[in-house]
């Protein structure tokens, strides 16, 4: 089948990739955990990529992934393990109760509104739920996150970071993992590197101050730019035109 065939080699040549540029910087490629994101993939698709391997899936959003992730779930059947879900695109707080009933892994956690959302819809249904804080280090209007493009030596926005990972941090039914943040679209290199830099800066910065949870991860880097993401030290690539293109 050709979707499959170019789905498999769409995925070696992402893996290639990965290994080539954390080779660059004296990096294990086990290091760092691919999330395909799998945002207008059909079921059928998703179910062949676990076939071929991949365990972390990601949607952006929550009505897509109510109908996709039990078709997956009946594809790969009970035997063999499921895939970790990941939700990478923004939350409304009035979605908080679908996404912790869908989700093991949440990316996008922006407000101390939503910490509390689901914090409680977590607790709720008994579960705690991995999160990561999103920050803003492109400073486009037209992402999400809590602004952070100047980084922790900027007052405001170092109160502002601060505010939501301790309420993160405070959460009793969410597990604070680390930060999130996407690269500024169609710019200069340099300007990308810059980005992911930031966010690692604040990693270092709220392993200080918000020393009660832990910020290991960073998740950082998609289709057209996770090789720099990935040479700049980031644990998590969200990964869905490169793999998919041509399979579905």
């Amino acid at each position: 089948m050709a979707a499959t065939r170019n789905l498999e080699r769409n995925l070696r040549a992402v893996n290639e990739r990965i290994a080539e540029a954390a080779a660059r910087v004296g990096r294990s490629p086990d290091a760092i955990t691919l999330v395909a994101v799998a945002k207008t993939v059909p079921a059928e698709i998703v179910a062949a990529a676990w076939e071929l391997g991949v365990r972390h899936f990601g949607e952006n959003r929550v009505e897509e992934a109510e109908a996709k992730i039990p078709a997956v779930r009946a594809l790969i059947g009970a035997g063999e393990g499921q895939p970790t879900w990941h939700m990478v695109g923004h939350i409304q707080s009035r979605k908080a109760r679908e996404v912790v009933r869908l989700f093991d892994f949440v990316h996008s956690v922006d407000s101390v509104r939503l910490v509390a959302e689901l914090d409680k819809r977590a607790a709720a249904v008994g579960r705690t739920i991995p999160c990561l804080l999103e920050i803003n280090t492109s400073g486009e209007a037209s992402k999400y996150g809590v602004a952070g493009d100047i980084g922790p030596t900027d007052p405001a926005q170092a109160a502002a970071v601060v505010a939501v990972a301790q309420a993160l941090a405070g959460a009793t039914h969410l597990q604070a993992l680390g930060l999130m943040t996407l690269g500024p679209l169609a710019a200069p290199e340099a300007r990308i590197r810059r980005s992911f830099q930031t966010l690692r800066r604040w990693q270092e910065f709220l392993s200080e101050r918000v020393p009660q949870a832990q910020w290991q991860h960073l998740s950082m880097g998609m289709s057209d730019d996770f090789e720099i993401a990935v040479e700049e030290g980031a644990t998590i690539v969200r990964i869905g035109r490169a793999i998919f293109q041509g399979s579905s």
